[in-house]
């Protein structure tokens, strides 16, 4: 059944996690907002801008390839913008870059852009952080429809006890968090915390498990309480119990609330005719890898497939399933490591290709210095 399963194994599809592009406008601001103007058959370069682009040593071809929309505005503030990024201490190649890969920046106002610069100061160390956060993150700090929700959701977030480097951090890997008004993160929050007491845990731990949990996977803030309170419902339709809920939620970090509870019932049959066990077997297995839960039934064909083609038996895996949490290629690469030292981990074991890369590493020296300790103690007398 397995290797009919594999056979028919599609193209690895990965879930959207905080690998989805951080600087991403998820709901579109900057093409909505100038969806008007990209219609460039009636439209003329601004000539003043292009030549103000030009003496910052702007790409123009760049900005006429990718977005030539932004040259045929009427207004345009190039030598403004330039400017307050010059005041915060920004070099030429620093406004350079900005403007070469968001030319849009040159559309807002100089009000706007100081209005931007004043919040995301206050959660930033200095000027020096900022400017680094807008060179590399310039679509999130020139998105300034939603200024005011910012805002309040900087509050928000302050008076929760998150910290601001965290808050930082959150403006530039999930921005759309700070574009909503500030009621529906609160609502989410809310039902996060009831859902925390409900499973049993204790009022003490509650900030600490939540402000880990949002700094873990502030994505679980663009769920609805609807979406979140249905999963939930699902893992205890599956007989975990309030305590595994909870330990499944620290473990997955959010995550469990970016998928579907179909994709979790798919997984899991997936698994259990895999490692052809019973349904407490399966809850055993799904608390020691999570994988095994949140990922698509693609992807666990993938990586049981990797797996299988280095030698490893499904009763190694079931033995150790923590493995199904790393991609093919590091699997492949770990092993390839160990076996330059003569490791065979088909007779090891699995753990050993376990863990952060700092683990692993840690790993490979213990056994390469245990190949590498002679066989007896040379200054030990003979007799």
């Amino acid at each position: 059944m397995f290797t009919l399963l594999l056979a028919r194994c599609q193209p690895c599809k990965r879930l959207l996690s905080v690998s989805s592009p951080p600087n991403q406008v998820k709901d579109g601001s900057f093409v909505q907002h100038w969806s008007y103007t990209t219609d460039t058959k009636s439209k003329v370069e601004n000539k003043r801008t292009v030549e103000n682009l030009y003496k910052l040593s702007i790409d123009i071809k760049k900005i006429r390839r990718l977005k030539q929309w932004v040259l045929f505005q009427d207004t345009a503030y190039v030598k403004e913008t330039a400017n307050t990024l010059r005041e915060m201490g920004a070099d030429k190649t620093a406004i350079v870059n900005i403007l070469e890969r968001c030319p849009e920046a040159i559309l807002r106002t100089p009000a706007e852009i100081n209005s931007q610069r004043e919040l995301w100061q206050s959660v930033c160390q200095n000027e020096k952080q900022l400017v680094k956060l807008i060179e590399l993150f310039p679509e999130s700090f020139f998105t300034v429809e939603h200024h005011e929700n910012q805002k309040s959701n900087v509050r928000f977030f302050q008076e929760l006890g998150l910290k601001n480097n965290i808050i930082s951090r959150f403006f530039t890997s999930a921005p759309d968090i700070f574009h909503k008004p500030v009621e529906k993160n609160k609502h989410i929050v809310e039902t996060l915390q009831r859902t925390y007491l409900n499973l049993g845990g204790s009022d003490a731990n509650m900030k600490v498990w939540l402000l880990k949990l949002l700094s873990q996977n502030p994505f679980i803030l663009l769920n609805t309480s609807t979406e979140v309170l249905e999963n939930l419902e699902f893992l205890q339709k599956q007989d975990f119990t309030d305590s595994e809920v909870l330990q499944l939620l620290s473990k997955l970090k959010g995550f469990i609330f970016q998928i579907s509870p179909s994709t979790m019932q798919k997984s899991m049959f997936f698994s259990k005719d895999v490692f052809k066990c019973n349904e407490e077997e399966l809850k055993e297995l799904v608390l020691k890898c999570p994988a095994l839960l949140y990922n698509s039934v693609p992807i666990l064909e993938e990586r049981f497939r990797g797996l299988l083609k280095e030698g490893i038996s499904i009763d190694q895996i079931k033995k150790t399933p923590m493995v199904l949490e790393l991609t093919t290629q590091i699997v492949q690469y770990r092993i390839k490591k160990l076996a330059a030292l003569g490791y065979n981990i088909k007779n090891g074991n699995l753990e050993d290709l376990n863990g952060t890369k700092r683990d692993f590493e840690a790993t490979y020296c213990k056994i390469q210095a245990k190949r590498e300790r002679p066989m007896f103690n040379p200054v030990a007398p003979l007799d």
